[in-house]
């Protein structure tokens, strides 16, 4: 995929060029399920997914190969309580990179390839609460790179955001996106005074995702959007990932058929996931360690994956 290098035309083109979900290829995998005995509710979810994914796949069964975690670091111009942000993103990249993060030993357990990238963390983008975050250009560069996550030839990718910067500015654009109360936030200093600074020009979905979305959540746009091109289906990890999947589905709500979500872990991101209609596959309380819910959700995809594959066999074989 190509970008033109024209703010935000590209990002629009692109998702007017998306193919709907196969819904012959769900059918012919819920007749499978239905041949095999499997009319219930006996297999609970796992059946909805496995049709599902044959959905967003564009296959049934809905194979599941190579999966991974891509996980986004970017500094904000904002400063929080919570330290410097600078050493802080650079410690979390370090400990992801070398193996030591809680999602290193959970991509090895659920055989997921890690990749965190750094959006240049000595460059913060501007502070929301008196500038845009980023400039048309900037916004649609950052965008056209988190669609490189796609680019290993991935079945299944699970993408996030990591540091508190991000779930703040996160917070700041789902309140944008979805109109919500500033009760849903935390840090309300910033997330009030950016609202108020920007208010009136949040209406249209890419705006305002570069006024106050910052590189983390450009990219995390991107690596949706690639995916929703090319029938990959992607699990959201965070308030961060939840924000990039809204402004796509303010822009086209079909843009985010293949997504799932990990889990909730507060009221906002249970308020967006019910306005974007996901329902959490976890309910394991991680809070703030990045990647995690996503990468313990891959694997009940890769096992409802599994099993679809396996109903279809038995199918096929009586016919």
């Amino acid at each position: 995929m190509s970008f033109s290098g024209m703010p935000f035309d590209d990002v629009r083109a692109l998702l007017e060029q998306i193919e709907m979900p196969d819904d012959s290829a769900a059918a012919s995998m819920a007749q499978a399920f239905e041949r095999t005995g499997y009319t219930g509710e006996a297999l609970g979810r796992l059946k909805a997914l496995g049709v599902w994914l044959s959905r967003t796949r564009h296959r049934a069964p809905p194979l599941i190969g190579k999966s991974g975690v891509a996980l986004y670091a970017a500094t904000h111009g904002f400063t929080l309580d919570t330290g410097e942000p600078l050493s802080a993103q650079r410690a979390r990249v370090d400990a992801v990179a070398a193996g030591a993060a809680a999602v290193s030993h959970l991509c090895v357990a659920n055989d997921l390839s890690l990749n965190v990238f750094d959006l240049a963390l000595d460059l913060p983008s501007q502070d929301i609460r008196n500038a845009a975050s980023l400039d048309e250009r900037s916004c649609a560069a950052t965008i056209a790179f988190g669609m490189e996550a796609t680019a290993e030839g991935l079945d299944l990718l699970c993408v996030g955001a990591l540091g508190e910067q991000a779930r703040v500015a996160a917070t700041t654009l789902l309140l944008a996106l979805l109109k919500s109360e500033l009760d849903q936030a935390a840090d309300k200093d910033v997330v009030a005074d950016a609202l108020s600074f920007h208010a009136g020009h949040l209406a249209d979905p890419l705006e305002a995702l570069r006024r106050l979305g910052g590189r983390d959540i450009a990219a995390l746009t991107g690596a949706i959007l690639a995916a929703r091109a090319q029938g990959i289906p992607i699990i959201l990890d965070g308030l961060p990932a939840l924000a990039a999947a809204a402004v796509l589905h303010r822009l086209t709500p079909d843009a985010v058929s293949h997504c799932l979500l990990a889990g909730v872990g507060s009221p906002l991101e249970r308020l967006a996931a019910d306005r974007l209609g996901l329902s959490p596959l976890l309910d394991l309380a991680f809070s703030g360690e990045e990647g995690c819910a996503g990468a313990v959700a891959a694997g009940v995809v890769k096992s409802a994956a599994a099993l679809a594959g396996g109903v279809a066999e038995v199918a096929m074989r009586a016919g």
